[in-house]
């Protein structure tokens, strides 16, 4: 499976805040310049780079005279106001001097979930790479407030590779991969088990805000849309030791039977409205016959939706087993609750899918 990483073309690379700054917080331009030097290496063989960028938050804690990353809001929102400007400048001064441009992306996970700004987001992308820039992409810290708190930058890492259909993610930080209980790291996973997940730790760093178990998550979600994904240690060359089927890092395999960008869109993008309960049948008729659902397995009705919006499906163990764009608002479906198609078209309301299964992905 290495081997095959040396064919990648499009290449999504996330750098946590650690990567770009010293132990102090402050940022290090000559990180940022080894990393860019070592992406216009990569350039220069033909290869396609998109850089997903913490940092933002660690880079305004000097320049702000904090000693440590602060824990109320509005301090850490500040921090990222001013230390964007401040990483952005390390990384376009950095690709200046290699004769190259960089261009700026910012986004919040909302623009992952509204369609429209989706598809907005992937013609941006494309012309960057077509026009020889290499797109930077940062949460909108300033603005945000889960990117914040939970470290979703990976989360973003891992919807930006799906959005550009990219060859493989590399996820650089400051650990060289997954360990097991002893120590070792983990060279390959197949699949994302339950066992692994419980290999995940906490963040290793006061200047970051994600951990194993984020990188794990970004790591299900790219691999389930076909991209590999590597977890490995910054230094060295260590992009492009992975990119030349060297052993670094985790691997992660792709899955076999990877989702179309529009299903990964509504399984991992899509922010659920509320959840529709469903009984043993109505389970096994979409997880395993592949079937849309249908009125007369739905149990119950929970949280406020109207049609178009994601929900969650879950079994009679309260367990999610799928996720959605309903065709009903939740004031229809508490009506039409466990009818046949018949009695729901005799109240007028339509006989139609609750969840088609081409607008359904089992989780």
């Amino acid at each position: 499976m290495r081997d095959t990483l040396r064919d990648a073309q499009r290449v999504v690379v996330k750098v946590g805040s650690t990567t770009l700054t010293r132990s102090s917080g402050r940022l290090d331009p000559s990180r940022v310049e080894r990393l860019v030097n070592e992406f216009c290496d990569l350039l220069d063989d033909g290869k396609e780079i998109v850089c997903v960028s913490s940092g933002a938050i660690a880079a305004g804690l000097g320049p702000l005279r904090l000693e440590r990353r602060p824990k109320d809001m509005p301090t850490l929102q500040a921090a990222a106001a001013v230390g964007q400007s401040h990483l952005m400048d390390a990384y376009a001064s950095a690709f200046e001097a290699r004769g190259r441009v960089c261009g700026q992306i910012l986004v919040t996970r909302a623009d992952f979930i509204h369609r429209q700004q989706y598809v907005n987001a992937l013609n941006t992308f494309r012309r960057l790479i077509t026009l020889g820039a290499v797109p930077v992409v940062n949460e909108n810290d300033t603005v945000a407030i889960d990117e914040i708190r939970f470290g979703e930058n990976d989360l973003i890492a891992a919807l930006v590779a799906n959005l550009v259909r990219a060859d493989l993610l590399v996820l650089l930080s400051d650990v060289d991969g997954l360990h097991r209980g002893g120590g070792d790291v983990v060279d390959e996973v197949e699949r994302i088990t339950p066992d692994v997940l419980k290999l995940a730790g906490g963040s290793s760093s006061e200047f970051g805000s994600g951990g194993m178990r984020s990188k794990l998550d970004a790591a299900r979600i790219a691999t389930a849309s076909g991209v590999p994904v590597v977890i490995a240690k910054f230094g060295s060359r260590s992009l492009t030791r992975v990119l030349e089927g060297k052993q670094v890092g985790t691997l992660f395999h792709p899955a076999p039977d990877k989702l179309t960008s529009r299903k990964a869109w509504i399984a991992y993008a899509t922010h659920p409205k509320g959840r529709v309960l469903v009984d043993a049948g109505a389970t096994t008729a979409i997880t395993e016959r592949k079937r849309s659902l249908l009125a007369a397995g739905v149990r119950g009705v929970e949280g406020s939706f109207v049609p178009g919006d994601s929900v969650e499906i879950v079994d009679d163990g309260g367990t999610a087993v799928a996720r959605g764009l309903v065709g009903f608002s939740s004031e229809e479906l508490e009506r039409i609750a466990g009818l046949d198609s018949a009695a729901v078209k005799r109240l007028g309301i339509g006989a139609r899918e609750v969840v088609h299964r081409d607008e359904l992905v089992v989780l």
